[in-house]
């Protein structure tokens, strides 16, 4: 009885609303999670998930993008490396020549993260890339807001991507450099990496196979297969060469230098 007394003044307490009852509230349309302020466009290395995430202390997810040819750079060989190696970047078109797209990833970077990739960047520049002038290759979207850079390289005093050199037999294509570039863009398929290739210009003929144990690749290098698949279609790699051969013509050429 006692029992039944008490729901009743339980109910009569909800039903006038002087007893609080918790109820469900609608989000809709509201965001709950802070949205990135900063995006880099990565079109070399930073593709790759493993090289990305080498440079910071948690892992960045990255979504496959393509620039427009209005943004009006190339991606080209023009970067050497203080280490002895040609590494990827970007250039504006020599007379005649006309921009191209570029494919490549876009991850959001804030505070520490930013800087770490200043640091690893250091022959580079960061550069605005317009929203307009970027678009998402699968199914997820770009960010609505927040700003896109780029990292152009610069030397000499010369604007981001004017006066850079190209590769040479001192400053060579790596291959172990191109490995990673290559397995970075075969996270998103056969058809990014073959776009990759053919909207990366200026393949040098200096290209040094420094594969560990470079004739045994598979050893160290498991997709060496897939890789060298996708490199067939760059004439110049008939021209990769072993590290004898490579030093050996290396010394041939310093030596006939000399003698001029």
């Amino acid at each position: 009885m006692r029992q039944n007394i008490f729901k009743i003044v339980i109910l009569f307490f909800i039903g006038t609303g002087i007893f609080p009852v918790a109820s469900a509230q609608d989000y809709w349309g509201q965001n709950s999670i802070k949205s990135p302020a900063n995006f880099i466009f990565g079109y070399g290395s930073l593709i790759s998930t493993k090289s990305r995430n080498a440079s910071v202390t948690t892992p960045i997810p990255a979504i496959p993008v393509r620039v427009s040819s209005n943004f009006g750079l190339i991606r080209t060989w023009n970067v050497r490396a203080p280490s002895g190696f040609t590494a990827l970047g970007l250039r504006k078109p020599y007379p005649g020549e006309k921009a191209t797209t570029i494919n490549g990833v876009l991850f959001p970077v804030e505070g520490d993260d930013m800087v770490a990739y200043d640091l690893r960047e250091e022959d580079y520049v960061r550069v605005g890339i317009p929203l307009a002038e970027i678009e998402a290759l699968s199914w997820q979207s770009l960010p609505k807001d927040g700003k896109i850079w780029a990292y152009v390289p610069a030397i000499g005093g010369n604007e981001p991507g004017v006066g850079l050199p190209g590769a040479s037999n001192k400053f060579p294509l790596l291959q172990s450099y191109i490995d990673v570039v290559i397995e970075g863009g075969m996270e998103y398929g056969d058809d990014y990496v073959n776009e990759l290739i053919k909207t990366t210009k200026d393949w040098e003929p200096n290209w040094l196979n420094d594969r560990i144990l470079a004739r045994r690749p598979w050893v160290a290098e498991k997709k060496y297969g897939q890789i060298d698949g996708f490199l067939k279609q760059v004439p110049s790699l008939q021209n990769r060469q072993l590290p004898e051969d490579f030093s050996a013509n290396l010394a041939a050429d310093l030596i006939l230098q000399k003698a001029k």
